[in-house]
């Protein structure tokens, strides 16, 4: 019998199955049968099987000489014993917040849908600014849970980043044609943002018709400070003669400018000669410039792909910079303008 009741425990697995607490109760009730050997036999710890027991236990009564006795016993309670782990699992985890919480969750659906506030800046500032105590507002992970299970106004087809994020499919591809200095000449303080004042450059096509007007954006990796400018053309004139206008407002604070090897950015190098180096990424690598890509695509929330850009005024564009700008973000919930105000002294 014993042979046949010996299990192989699968390796990591630390709860008892209702088969299991059967072949306790079948070796419990053989004297021969120690506690310890039982552990050894089910493949648990000794103290597993002492817990075993006593949430297995009954208590009966009995009539001895006229008076009650009441003894306990372990038997055919395998059933019993599992519907009682069942119970105290179901009782274990921390309960819900969500009724708690509501003010909070409130707070952070409006500064979502009027101010496109990610949940960790509504946390963040809900903190920064003590709107609510700890035990009136959850964490960013509970609250994308959350989001998850469809108890907000927010799901996630309104969390772009989240829709949209995919793993790697390509290995990095060398330049079959370089525009200047290589993104592998770049100097190692610029990957770790340790120095102020190195850009990304992009552009950002409303229709793809190469005929109309395009927005450029032109953002500092340190403090997340955009630049946009709504300029003529995605060609190489329209960039150059919009930097001369940027270097001529931001030129003494500009250490590096990082770009892909798009036509418009053909005479970058040449521009910025006297200004600072500009650095080319590997082609299809936007990762390379992700600070860029990131912040294009809450551009393109004012801009959506496909709509013409030539309706678009400078205005527009500027009041879009202005808004994410001074947004807060996760860097101790400062937003961009106040960091570069601080970082250009």
């Amino acid at each position: 019998m014993q042979e046949q009741l010996t299990m192989n425990r699968p390796k990591g697995r630390h709860h008892l199955t209702l088969k299991e607490r059967g072949n306790i109760e079948v070796y419990f009730n053989h004297d021969e049968y120690s506690r310890r050997k039982i552990a050894e036999l089910i493949g648990v710890s000794p103290q597993t099987i002492n817990n075993e027991v006593k949430r297995g236990l009954v208590t009966n009564k009995q009539l001895v000489n006229g008076k009650e006795k009441f003894y306990e016993i372990y038997i055919h309670v395998a059933e019993l014993a599992e519907q009682r782990y069942h119970e105290k699992r179901r009782a274990c985890h921390r309960p819900c917040k969500f009724y708690q919480v509501l003010d909070f969750l409130a707070f952070f659906v409006e500064h979502f849908k009027t101010d496109c506030w990610a949940s960790d800046v509504a946390v963040g500032q809900a903190q920064a600014l003590s709107l609510f105590r700890s035990d009136e507002m959850v964490c960013t992970k509970t609250l994308y849970k959350y989001i998850d299970e469809q108890r907000l106004e927010v799901c996630n087809l309104d969390l772009a980043e989240k829709m949209s994020r995919r793993l790697p499919k390509h290995a990095v591809h060398m330049n079959s044609r370089l525009l200047g200095l290589s993104i592998e000449e770049r100097p190692a303080e610029v990957a770790t943002r340790e120095e102020f004042g190195h850009f990304e450059i992009d552009t950002i096509v409303g229709k793809r018709d190469g005929h109309e007007s395009v927005i450029m954006t032109l953002i500092e990796r340190q403090t997340r400070f955009q630049i946009i400018r709504l300029i003529d053309g995605r060609d190489a004139d329209s960039v150059a003669y919009a930097m001369q206008a940027i270097i001529a407002e931001y030129g003494s604070i500009i250490k590096s400018v990082t770009t892909d090897n798009g036509p418009e950015f053909t005479t970058l190098s040449q521009v910025m000669a006297s200004v600072a180096p500009v650095y080319f990424t590997h082609p299809y690598t936007s990762s390379e410039r992700g600070t860029n890509e990131v912040h294009n695509r809450m551009v393109r929330r004012d801009f959506p792909k496909g709509e013409s850009l030539d309706a678009v005024s400078p205005a527009d564009v500027a009041k879009t910079a202005e808004k994410l700008n001074n947004m807060p973000r996760q860097l101790n919930f400062q937003t961009p303008a106040e960091r570069f105000a601080a970082a250009c002294g």
